[in-house]
């Protein structure tokens, strides 16, 4: 499959995930520590801010929304859902996804490489936003494929790996690897989640 596919999915999942917000949840807790639902928003809108740079090579000092910010929610203004949008990358040329990127902890990647990490955020903070969501088996694959090999685990990246509940399906293990907390109800396998967005 191909890998800007995969993304572009995951972002419609994201995207469908945060129109659905109510306007009263916006700053209510999201299961991301220490963010609210409007923090984590203004973090996804930072990666892809910070992927367009990547892309093209140009310069982006903006830090506030980067992992382990304290108030990512000042980059999603005043409708989040419109400046996801607005800052989503949906396409990269070749020449784009072959741009080499120095990054802490990975060394030198080319852009194509970073994309399954920006997938892992994207599956992830779904569910931080709405813990009932059921994520592609594909890109259940991709988050925990890249996320086995490349997990960062401090303060402000990754939590410790949690051990998934008897009977776990893949979604519910991928999230307890990256360190939350699925409901019993929802990540057993035969159970049924509270609702789906995808």
């Amino acid at each position: 499959m191909d890998t800007m596919d995969l993304y572009r999915r995951a972002q419609d999942g994201f995207d469908a995930v945060l129109a659905a917000v109510r306007d009263d949840r916006w700053d209510t807790p999201s299961a991301c520590a220490e963010w609210s639902v409007r923090d984590v928003a203004g973090h996804v809108v930072w990666g892809q801010r910070q992927l367009r740079a990547w892309a093209s090579g140009a310069d982006y000092g903006e830090t506030a929304g980067a992992p382990g910010a304290p108030h990512p929610a000042v980059l999603a203004g005043a409708d989040p859902v419109e400046t996801w949008r607005a800052a989503a990358v949906r396409t990269l040329t070749e020449e784009e996804l072959g741009r080499p990127v120095s990054l802490p902890g990975l060394g030198e990647v080319p852009v194509a490489g970073i994309v399954p990490l920006l997938i892992t955020d994207l599956v992830a903070h779904s569910w931080d936003i709405d813990q009932d969501v059921r994520i592609e088996p594909e890109l259940v694959a991709v988050a925990f494929g890249w996320a086995r090999a490349n997990v960062v685990r401090r303060p402000g990246f990754f939590g410790p790996e949690l051990v998934p509940p008897a009977g776990a399906d893949e979604q519910t293990r991928m999230l307890a690897f990256l360190g939350r907390r699925v409901p019993v109800a929802v990540g057993v396998s035969g159970s049924r989640p509270g609702g789906s967005h995808q």
